[in-house]
């Protein structure tokens, strides 16, 4: 009996889920690596951070998802190490040897090499991360009712740095939250102090999509009571001052990060094969220089006639990469094997109840129904049925109540006690 080709893929995101959901309970032995148990919904991290829905709303663990599969396994580790000549992945807790490998490990924020900016400011893009925004700012308003602290101490301004969907749309939920909810939480609090503050490099958010959805979320972020600062940069950040390039400085003690993001790389390939820290692939997404490597997703750079500049690192590119790759990887010949192409589905930002941008190839809208069709379109792409339910229901509570009652305080426990 023929031995089964083993392919290990390195990281559960959209690319690997993909991927290995095309070669599930096919003639491939199959491992999928990850450093944490689950598959995340990214695109709605910013509602787990303003406790608009659970963490558990938008994980999936990979145990769960691969429950009836016969070929593919899933092990929780970190790999260290990809020795490419012994065919073999490290990792904390063992070694994997593979036919194939494929490295889908995403992307993480980019903080630019300030260590300090990535000590003291909050990322998104993890669900840790998001949880610990809605720890922070909910912490800080449960000290605030006690200290009484003013608003020059930075405890009432909220800076978000980066205008792309991410800024926009958190932005958009913090100045909800401020209208909506927190004067219900903390009805002895006076929120005009309060600031939603948008740090921006360029001249208008959400500058990678089309001129009228840059205006018309400029105007809802305006409707909306933010700070929206164009052209600037952050220079730097102590804790308690954000500071820019033109010589201004904001006092913040809640400083989001949501400027860029990096690639997520893997010791064990040189230099020459990664190209803005990413691994540059052939239009069938091997890692140039190698014979059985292959990179898809955020992490994958490759040039083609429409994107000379590589692919942009959206979760559409990912998905479609992952299954490109599997059904090339399940044809008989390489020879059959089909390159990939990147196909512009559109892009879609929310700024709060009623309030969406949406660009389609050849349609752009904004309103009330570019809103519904933000949430529709989020809501199919959910994994499961269940994890739909719970959302569509929080978000229906949502929006007849105007509030949510997933504002819950939970901080790792230090102690191996139970001492109060």
């Amino acid at each position: 009996m023929e031995a089964r080709e083993k392919i290990v893929i390195i990281g559960g995101g959209f690319a690997g889920l993909q991927l290995a959901r095309t070669l599930n309970n096919k003639r491939k032995k199959v491992f999928v690596l990850d450093k944490v148990n689950h598959h995340m919904f990214q695109p709605l991290f910013y509602q787990v951070a303003c406790g608009r829905i659970e963490p558990s709303n938008i994980s999936f663990p990979f145990r769960k998802i691969f429950q009836r599969s016969h070929n593919i396994q899933f092990r929780m580790t970190k790999v260290r190490e990809i020795l490419p000549e012994e065919n073999k992945v490290i990792t904390d807790d063992a070694e994997f040897s593979y036919d194939k490998l494929v490295i889908a490990t995403g992307c993480k924020t980019n903080f630019f090499g300030n260590d300090k900016m990535e000590s003291l400011t909050f990322g998104m893009k993890n669900t840790q991360e998001a949880i610990a925004i809605r720890n922070q700012v909910l912490l800080t308003f449960e000290k605030l009712i006690i200290e009484r602290r003013r608003s020059d101490d930075g405890n009432w301004n909220i800076v978000i740095v980066g205008s792309g969907p991410t800024g926009v749309e958190l932005a958009g939920a913090f100045a909800e939250m401020k209208e909506f909810v927190l004067p219900r939480d903390y009805p002895h609090m006076n929120f005009d102090d309060l600031n939603i503050i948008l740090i921006s490099a360029s001249d208008a958010p959400l500058d990678t999509m089309s001129k009228e959805s840059q205006e018309k979320s400029a105007e809802y972020l305006k409707d909306f009571g933010v700070n929206f600062m164009s052209g600037e940069r952050v220079v730097d950040y102590d804790g308690e001052k954000v500071f820019l390039a033109s010589g201004q400085e904001i006092a913040a003690n809640n400083v989001i990060w949501a400027a860029g993001v990096t690639g997520n790389i893997i010791s064990g390939l040189n230099e020459e094969q990664m190209m803005r820290n990413r691994y540059v692939v052939d239009r069938y997404n091997k890692v140039i220089g190698t014979e059985n490597i292959y990179a898809i997703g955020d992490i994958a750079y490759m040039e083609t006639p429409n994107y000379p500049q590589g692919h942009p690192q959206v979760a559409n590119v990912a998905i479609n990469q992952g299954k490109n790759l599997g059904k090339n990887i399940l044809k008989n010949s390489q020879k059959d094997w089909v390159e990939y192409e990147y196909v512009d589905q559109g892009s879609m930002a929310t700024i709060g109840k009623h309030r969406a941008v949406v660009d389609l190839p050849k349609w752009k809208f904004q309103g009330v129904f570019a809103w519904y069709f933000w949430m529709f379109l989020h809501l199919m792409l959910i994994l499961s049925v269940r994890n739909k339910i719970a959302i569509f229901f929080n978000w229906m509570w949502s929006y007849f109540n105007k509030d949510s009652s997933l504002r819950l305080i939970i901080l790792p426990n230090k102690k191996n006690n139970t001492e109060q």
